[in-house]
């Protein structure tokens, strides 16, 4: 069991238009984890997000405009270097994370073993099942990132992850602008990180819709791979 008490840890809820979501998920995380303050970063939603996020108790920060899920995310990695948070803690908005399972991702950031840890919804068998183009595009990614960082990944595109106080830092200063997932583990790698994967559940949403349609999921895997490229191509 985690001594809680020896870490500070802010999980960031990076949420566009999730007013449907946000009560349910800040109730998850308060039943399960309340060690964790709960940082909600409003990605310039047109829907009621933030009331909703400060009706329910959370702390929210409200960008004037959508900046995507990279912005979003690294505003919440620097609100925890300025308030110097030992451990992030990542959490999507949508109600497919369990709370329960953050335990899981703090164990090896306890122990030293890595820098960032990152929840995998295929590193055992589960009910998760993902559309057949994301299925396609997870499994690409998965192939060219381990094959890249020399350690076998099963879910690169995993929003559920755990970092510790040396990747807020660096997130904080770079972190990739859209669809990051897998960017950000490319450039953690060439900065001597190491990262490490463990089994999570994932729920199906619990209200709207994803945005990432067929079409979305090609630009987005040919995007995300453009990216890496030219990230490997980079001098150090």
């Amino acid at each position: 069991m985690i001594k809680q008490s020896m870490r500070k840890i802010l999980i960031i809820i990076p949420a566009y238009n999730e007013e449907k979501c946000l009560t349910g998920v800040i109730e998850d995380l308060r039943s399960h984890y309340p060690a964790g303050d709960i940082l909600v970063v409003d990605d310039g939603s047109n829907d009621g997000t933030a009331s909703v996020a400060r009706g329910a108790g959370a702390r929210c920060i409200s960008l004037p405009f959508n900046l995507g899920i990279g912005g979003a995310v690294q505003t919440g990695y620097r609100y925890a270097v300025a308030h110097e948070y030992d451990i992030a803690v990542q959490f999507d908005g949508d109600g497919q994370h369990v709370a329960a399972d953050i335990e899981k991702l703090l164990i090896p950031l306890e122990q030293g073993l890595a820098d960032i840890v990152v929840g995998s919804r295929f590193l055992t068998a589960g009910e998760y099942r993902p559309s057949f183009f994301r299925k396609i595009g997870i499994s690409i990614f998965s192939r060219v990132l381990s094959s890249i960082i020399d350690i076998p990944m099963t879910d690169t595109t995993s929003g559920f992850r755990a970092a510790n106080r040396r990747t807020i830092q660096f997130f904080s200063a770079v972190y990739p602008d859209d669809y990051p997932e897998v960017e950000s583990l490319v450039q953690l790698h060439r900065a001597s990180m190491r990262i490490q994967e463990v089994s999570v559940r994932m729920r199906d949403r619990s209200e709207g819709k994803s945005s990432i349609t067929p079409v979305r999921s090609v630009y987005y895997m040919v995007k995300v791979l453009l990216a890496v490229i030219i990230d490997l191509m980079k001098k150090r």
